[in-house]
């Protein structure tokens, strides 16, 4: 929402005239267009969010995909993670009106899904798109895999060396910890939590979760402040930039949003 919406006005009301990296609403909505063909027919989109979001933020952002779904012509309802149910005769997912939820958006981390209390039927009764399952997910299953920090480990190994990629590994840091520093990342980490950062020479210490123990690769510091570049992809092709700014060495969810503008 931040870079596809916030920032964009910010650039009309401070710089008018100007230009921005970002077309994120426009492909948005093309993108809902493009797939309400393979979306179930005849039932609205849920979009669901978490209720224990304390600050807000996942629900305005499930609010604003909403909007570019509706504004592509989809039928939607808004819901909470908390309020799907599980209709045990049937054998599918329902809403507070007991009515069947055969589509839904969820922001709402897949690895905790499948670990919650309804976790196996989620998989049971997995729609994948054609129309196997009872209800189809977005995003889908798959994700999974690139949410988790263990992946930085295996392409590492698959590609040792490659330009694009740092040294990462899952048994420990390794020559890391007397070479170039390391971080320690939970495997299922977000937004920075539970990141350790040890510089070069100290003690390896390994964790009691699993983690990935990567290269320690400072961001550039600009007076104090660390920057990191975030783009978007929709549809498989880039739609524009986000960027976060951190006073420290470990970007978390007290980073701040800079919008940027193009003279």
């Amino acid at each position: 929402m931040e870079a596809a919406s916030a920032q964009w006005f910010w650039m009309e009301d401070r710089f008018p005239g100007a230009d921005q990296w970002n077309s994120l609403h426009e492909r948005l909505v093309d993108a809902w267009r493009t797939q309400a063909s393979l979306l179930p027919p005849g039932t609205p989109l849920y979009f669901a969010h978490s209720a224990g979001d304390e600050l807000g933020e996942d629900l305005m952002t499930v609010a604003y995909l909403r909007e570019t779904a509706e504004q592509a012509g989809l039928r939607t309802e808004a819901i909470s993670v908390e309020d799907i149910g599980w209709e045990g005769l049937s054998g599918r997912f329902v809403d507070k009106r007991f009515r069947f939820i055969r589509s839904c958006f969820k922001l709402y981390p897949w690895e905790w899904l499948v670990t919650d209390r309804f976790g196996p039927h989620v998989l049971d009764t997995l729609d994948n798109g054609g129309g196997t399952g009872s209800t189809l997910w977005i995003e889908p299953a798959w994700k999974m895999l690139l949410s988790n920090k263990a992946l930085l480990a295996v392409l590492w190994e698959l590609f040792p060396g490659h330009p694009h990629l740092l040294p990462a590994y899952l048994d420990g840091p390794r020559e890391l910890a007397r070479t170039t520093g390391y971080v320690a990342k939970p495997l299922l980490g977000r937004e920075g939590a539970g990141v350790t950062v040890h510089p070069p020479g100290e003690e390896p210490i390994l964790r009691d979760e699993p983690c990935c123990y990567q290269e320690l690769a400072p961001l550039p510091d600009f007076d104090g402040n660390r920057v990191v570049l975030g783009t978007w992809v929709v549809e498989g092709e880039s739609a524009g930039l986000g960027i976060r700014e951190s006073a420290g060495l470990v970007t978390d969810e007290y980073a701040r949003f800079i919008p940027h503008v193009i003279l």
